[in-house]
């Protein structure tokens, strides 16, 4: 495994970085500063503009990050299967990824479809008025939720990718390898001792049989020795008896 991934690190953080920033001064500078147009009926269209024009470079930082997250997952698929952590940490990151992914989508769709509504009255991008058309208002306003939720998505990610570079510190590296080969040893030997429990239970069933037959067997000899002890201990008592003083 090569000691750097220099290219592969640039496009993750680079990729992450546009796409976290760019969604955060969309929802504070572009989406509040459209609201500050005079005309109600063109303050959807100013912030629809702008994210027009920051879609292909959203959707090229997408694609770096991607990237460089799949060649990065590769040079440290070792890593991932044996050191303790890291398989969490990023089954987490990509689960938030996909989550950010699917949300940028759908701001995208919902932000069609106020594009394709033409110059109706707004509040602001992401604020309907009461003459804002009903099916446009419901757009917004999930919109609204999105524009904070996606930068909330791939602040997480940001955050996974911190604690992956902390785990690749060599005392994290040997902590996490030999916690993990411990893990693994256990997983192991625990279907073998689930075996062997199961053929000393088996085999305490089998020897139930042989142990009811021993047992049946002895009863008849310890009684016999018993009703032939039993004559000698009252004679014994007796004599016990006579020699005692009156």
């Amino acid at each position: 495994m090569p000691d750097r991934h220099s290219f592969a690190h640039f496009l993750h953080d680079a990729g992450l970085a546009a796409w976290f920033g760019g969604s955060l001064m969309g929802a504070v500078a572009l989406n509040g500063g459209a609201a500050q147009v005079d005309d109600p009926g063109q303050r959807a269209r100013a912030a629809s503009a702008g994210w027009a024009r920051w879609t292909p470079f959203n959707a090229a930082a997408i694609g770096a990050h991607l990237l460089g997250g799949a060649l990065l997952l590769k040079d440290n698929k070792h890593r991932v299967k044996h050191q303790k952590g890291v398989l969490a940490n990023t089954n987490a990151k990509l689960f938030l990824t996909a989550g950010a992914l699917g949300a940028t989508g759908y701001s995208r769709y919902l932000g069609q479809k106020v594009i394709s509504a033409g110059d109706v009255p707004v509040e602001g991008a992401t604020e309907p008025t009461t003459a804002t058309p009903p099916e446009v208002a419901k757009a917004q306003r999930q919109l609204k939720a999105l524009q904070w939720a996606i930068p909330g998505l791939t602040g997480a990610v940001l955050a996974s990718s911190a604690v992956h570079e902390e785990q690749q510190k060599t005392s994290e590296v040997i902590r996490g390898t030999v916690k993990g080969a411990g893990s693994r040893a256990v997983a192991a030997a625990a279907p073998l001792a689930a075996i062997a429990g199961a053929k000393a239970v088996q085999a305490a069933h089998a020897a139930g049989p042989a142990l009811e037959k021993a047992r049946d067997n002895a009863l008849p000899a310890i009684e016999k020795a018993r009703a032939n002890a039993a004559p000698v201990v009252a004679k014994a008592a007796e004599r016990a008896k006579d020699a005692l003083p009156v």
